[in-house]
């Protein structure tokens, strides 16, 4: 594994099973992997609001901000309910606009989840260009 690879783990019970990391970071590219949120059963906008949250601690743990995120991928359920998980995507980036996707799909992991969303951000190397070796860790 590279030394300018850098893994963030949520401690979630599907990362063991699936073999998979909550981000990566390499170099300035920092990936968050497709995140899921809490919220009242049937409440897309607070299972939006969470996973945003979640992704936001990922992000900081792998040192990119929400204000790095170059690109949304939403996953929903349901898509004829997509204002409700926009409203909450533009509260959130409303300013950072970055690029995003929603579709619909027919399930996710769980039942009762009803939006999963990926996010990919970019950290601008400091002055002089050198990206720190193991951010984050």
């Amino acid at each position: 594994m590279s030394a300018n690879r850098t893994v963030v783990s949520s401690d979630s019970e599907f990362e063991t099973a699936v073999g998979y990391s909550r981000a990566v970071r390499v170099g300035p590219h920092v990936w968050v992997a497709g995140t899921t949120g809490a919220g009242a059963a049937g409440d897309i906008a607070s299972q939006t609001r969470d996973a945003l949250h979640r992704i936001e601690i990922a992000l900081h743990q792998a040192g990119a901000a929400l204000t790095d995120v170059v690109r949304t991928r939403i996953y929903v359920t349901d898509i004829s309910r997509w204002r409700e998980v926009a409203a909450v995507h533009a509260q959130v980036f409303g300013a950072i606009r970055p690029a995003a996707t929603m579709v619909e799909v027919s399930a996710l992991i769980a039942p009762g989840l009803l939006v999963e969303i990926e996010a990919d951000a970019y950290v601008e190397p400091p002055a002089g260009g050198n990206v720190p070796s193991g951010a984050g860790r």
